[in-house]
């Protein structure tokens, strides 16, 4: 809160203005939402609280009000706390802090109710779908985890992670949540002030820096991939396995089948699906990098049923022979209308849809039931422990 005025405990009084910037409230907490914060009301408006939990009482500091019905807050002081409160691991996880994680002041056992909570909530509200889905723990615990971490550079070279909805970059000495030793000495150099890089823990064990060029080996089901430094793959090292497993289970694509797999990148989905239909079938991967369809096309060489389309879904699935299973693992934003009835109208037995955000997954099994497809299984799983995120795969059938 450098270079503002001192933060005032009010009631919110709104008279000539809605700006309430640097107001401390004393707020009762709600339900947590999705986003990483809760839900708390104050004078008539929303307060999306970040650092608190459901039932608290807090003070919290309010950090952005665009003037609306709703701003944000931090809470800064905890009057009544829940019961599954725990100091956080990493003194960057507070107001002001670091907007990687959202839940370090809460046990794992918590934040995976919290998450349930979010992802029944937003089927919910988006498709109508009441669900009974709770989300899973991955192996290996709720630190150490993230085995691709991306930093940026301040001005004076010295590099760490963003703050919360900034652009600041917190010069932070290491990351919990990144595997123990790994961070520690790329952030005590200095490098070129304003950069951004990757670093990446492979297969192997072995740290990556983007900027060194060197390939990132990955395995799973008894695959290899060297991956070009930079490319995409999951981030949690249970979490690909783990789709791969609930993927093949739920596309049970027959042998000699016809299969996408869409937004595929170096097509680890692809090799699953090209072993279910066997040399007589045929899978169609649908990636607009380059350079992961030329990863994966070395990766699954041995594969002749594996066809590669370098482009954009909706541009390249007209012209695809019609599927009998499809795979589906969109960006954040999802699938959306007009791909989900592209899908819809070449008539797949089964879809299985892969979604990084509860809110767009919802918006897209509401799509799909709006077309004949209804949800039929569902799983959910914390594979990003301490932040608000979680994986999600759904099968929709006719």
């Amino acid at each position: 809160m450098s270079g503002r005025a001192a933060p005032r405990v009010g009631a919110g009084d709104r008279s000539g203005t809605t700006d309430w910037t640097d107001r401390v409230l004393d707020l009762e907490i709600g339900a947590v939402a999705h986003g990483g914060h809760c839900v708390a009301r104050h004078d008539g408006r929303v307060v999306f609280v970040r650092h608190a939990l459901p039932g608290e009482r807090v003070l919290a500091v309010v950090t952005e009000d665009g003037g609306g019905s709703f701003c944000r807050a931090d809470a800064i002081s905890v009057r009544t706390a829940h019961t599954g409160r725990v100091a956080p691991p990493c003194t960057w996880a507070r107001a002001g802090g670091c907007g990687g994680c959202d839940f370090q002041h809460a046990t794992p056992e918590l934040q995976r109710e919290l998450k349930t909570v979010v992802v029944r909530e937003q089927l919910a509200r988006l498709a109508g779908i009441d669900s009974d889905v709770t989300v899973e723990e991955l192996p290996g615990g709720p630190l150490g985890w993230r085995t691709r971490v991306r930093l940026a550079v301040d001005g004076e070279g010295r590099a760490g992670l963003r703050a919360h909805r900034s652009h600041e970059v917190l010069p932070v000495a290491d990351c919990p949540i990144a595997p123990e030793g790994v961070l520690p000495p790329v952030l005590a150099r200095r490098h070129r002030p304003g950069e951004e890089f990757e670093i990446t823990v492979d297969a192997d064990g072995t740290v990556h820096d983007e900027r060194d060029g060197a390939p990132v080996v990955q395995r799973v089901a008894g695959r290899e991939w060297r991956l070009r430094p930079g490319a995409f793959w999951q981030v949690h090292p249970a979490l690909a396995p783990t789709l791969a497993a609930v993927v093949g289970q739920w596309a049970a694509a027959p042998a000699g089948a016809t299969a996408w797999d869409l937004y595929g990148g170096a097509g680890l989905f692809a090799a699953v699906l090209a072993e279910q239909v066997g040399r007589d079938g045929a899978v169609t991967v649908v990636e607009s990098a380059a350079g992961a369809v030329a990863d994966g096309e070395a990766a699954l060489a041995d594969l002749p049923q594996v066809e590669w389309e370098v482009g954009r879904v909706e541009r390249v699935l007209p012209a695809l022979a019609d599927p009998d299973v499809v795979v589906a693992d969109p960006p954040r934003s999802g699938l959306g209308r007009a791909l989900v009835e592209a899908i819809c109208a070449r008539g797949p037995r089964r879809v299985v849809h892969v979604a990084c955000d509860p809110a767009a997954l919802g918006r897209d099994v509401g799509l799909f039931a709006a077309q004949g497809y209804r949800l039929t299984a569902l799983r959910a799983f914390d594979a990003f422990p301490m932040t608000h995120h979680m994986e999600c795969v759904a099968l929709l059938e006719p």
